[in-house]
């Protein structure tokens, strides 16, 4: 027997399993904050919906994506965020030209995103979308 095998190896230290954690779960953060998504869910290119699929004069909300689709007049689409502009709140319904915020009644216009009705004082941001054909996908 040498006299290597007779004394233990010692185990890194728990500072140190904390710290290597650490450090791995902070990289895999700054690696997801650096994409280019820009605040969508969804990547670019990602269909969303078929443009039957929007109703004229309303919309549909696409919650993973994180954007609301619009139809505000035959064959126009339009796309804005669904993170309503006054507290961050999921909008939650799209009919008649207002798409509204469930938490304080926010309302907006389906044509351009402006407020219709407040507290919200700033418009949902316009979302980049691209039809072809019959699909919408985000651009």
């Amino acid at each position: 027997m040498s006299s290597e095998s007779l004394h233990p190896t010692s185990a890194p230290s728990r500072r140190t399993v904390v710290a290597a954690v650490g450090a791995a779960g902070l990289a895999l953060t700054l690696n997801a904050c650096g994409s280019d998504d820009e605040g969508s869910g969804a990547a670019s290119g990602t269909a969303l919906a078929k443009t039957s699929d929007i109703p004229e004069g309303g919309g549909k909300i696409f919650k993973d994506a994180g954007v609301v689709v619009t139809q505000p007049a035959a064959g126009e689409f339009k796309a804005f965020s669904s993170k309503c502009t006054h507290q961050g709140c999921a909008v939650t319904g799209v009919s008649d030209g207002v798409i509204t915020c469930p938490c304080h009644k926010s309302e907006f216009s389906v044509s351009d995103g402006s407020v219709r009705k407040g507290p919200a004082t700033q418009p949902l941001p316009e979302q980049k979308i691209t039809v072809s054909g019959d699909s919408i996908a985000l651009a």
